[in-house]
């Protein structure tokens, strides 16, 4: 292997490391036998320098085989995933695997906690009594064998040298890097073991990159980081100017969701779900079209084949699918309602303060060790470009604690801004990159 120097002074200069290079870097890591601090003087090198398409495939690749790569030997039929970059509101991971698998696609969907302003989707499942994320690997087999899909948390074998990496890079100031980023997404995603995956990048005001360029950029790395591994990758470039559909918190997106999946529940998240289903069918080659996706994907939420399987996944998880339904599910000792202040137009939310709000209330962590508190949370009652008189109830907040309400009315106050109009907004869906 290059000397540590060495190899960190190729990067500090700019310059390209060799596939081998880089690949004996990452092993040694593991292995343990780089320390920390020259691998945050790396990191922080590949911050200001960058990484180019091939250096970032080779990393992704060397993660990604770091540990456990999972194999569906003897599982038939296609296997497939989406990952979502987070954002206030995205629920869509709930319904989405569901009704793709309730359609022939088998899903292994490895998912995450809340951290900051957006929520987790392991968190809001286990807001349902029993629910299991933790099988063993042949439970986990056996899950996707019977049932199709499963929604779990990412195991330890699984991508190693992501979790060293990601450590420092958060001790480090090192986070926002698109080349770190996108290596630490797909190597997780593609160790799953998955034929194809569709990516759903956010932006806006509600997005960890809320810049578009910047999430375009994500989403162009990390379909290239598809292409260089051979696997069918799609991104989806989605909007996250205002919260997605009515309720931000665990228990509270739960019944949101299963609402969707019985072709209830609100218009917006209804639509990206149903879109992301038919980039998955086509994909898995489930569809001949995306329009036609989009029409199996319609078919089976409103004939019922959705919300069976919806059932059927969380009864082999442990849980009770009749649970969400009960009062008690969402029952809390504190709602109040947040007014408008004055009449008007809201003209721009300013998201990731709603995302706080239910933060603060219980229903999202501001460090790893927090708890969380299911049934806390955000019932949205008016978005972007809706008109409000003065006394409006623009949100309902649903909370446990009373010292933590007028904290989360406070975000709210910044969130919202009210004035004449009128109000242009973006479209759900900004672009698809293929």
């Amino acid at each position: 292997m290059m000397h540590p120097v060495e190899f960190i002074r190729i990067k500090r200069e700019g310059g390209e490391h060799e596939p081998e290079a880089l690949a004996s870097w990452i092993q040694a890591i593991v292995r343990g036998e780089i320390p920390d601090y020259q691998i945050s003087a790396w990191l922080m090198a590949v911050y200001f320098r960058g990484m180019s398409a091939r250096e970032t495939v080779v990393l992704t690749r060397e993660m990604m085989h770091s540990g456990t790569v999972l194999s569906w030997e003897g599982i038939p039929g296609p296997l497939m995933d989406k990952h979502s970059t987070g954002g206030v509101g995205d629920k869509i991971s709930l319904p989405l695997a569901p009704l793709v698998a309730s359609l022939g696609i088998r899903v292994p969907m490895i998912s995450g906690r809340a951290l900051g302003h957006t929520g987790g989707t392991l968190d809001k499942l286990e807001s349902i009594p029993g629910f299991r994320t933790d099988p063993t690997p042949d439970e986990f087999r056996r899950w996707i064998q019977d049932v199709g899909v499963a929604i779990i948390g990412q195991t330890g074998e699984l991508a190693p040298a992501d979790r060293k990496l990601y450590a420092l890079r958060d001790a480090t100031a090192t986070v926002e890097s698109i080349p770190l980023i996108a290596s630490s997404i797909m190597s997780k995603k593609l160790a799953e073991g998955v034929e194809g995956l569709v990516l759903d990048v956010k932006t806006g005001s509600g997005a960890f990159m809320s810049r578009e360029e910047d999430a375009r950029e994500l989403a162009r790395v990390m379909v290239e980081i598809g292409k260089g591994m051979g696997r069918k990758v799609r991104a989806l470039l989605t909007n996250m100017d205002q919260p997605l559909g009515e309720c931000v918190g665990n228990a509270l997106e739960v019944r949101e969701s299963a609402r969707i999946l019985k072709g209830e529940g609100p218009e917006d998240v209804r639509t990206l779900t149903l879109v992301l289903a038919a980039h998955m069918l086509d994909l898995a080659g489930k569809a001949g079209t995306f329009e036609e996706g989009v029409q199996k994907a319609e078919e089976a939420l409103n004939d019922g084949r959705a919300y069976r399987k919806w059932e059927e996944m969380v009864q082999n998880q442990g849980g009770d699918p009749e649970a969400i339904w009960k009062p008690v599910f969402l029952d809390v000792r504190h709602v109040e309602a947040f007014r408008a202040d004055r009449s008007g137009v809201v003209e721009a939310m300013e998201t990731r303060l709603v995302g706080m709000a239910a933060t603060v209330l219980g229903a999202g962590r501001s460090r790893a060790e927090d708890a969380i508190d299911p049934a806390v949370g955000l019932k949205v009652y008016r978005k972007v470009g809706d008109e409000v008189r003065a006394g409006d109830v623009l949100v309902e907040i649903r909370a446990n604690d009373p010292g933590r309400l007028e904290q989360a009315r406070a975000y709210l106050q910044r969130a919202y801004r009210i004035g004449e109009g009128p109000v242009s907004t973006r479209p759900l869906v900004l672009d698809v990159l293929t």
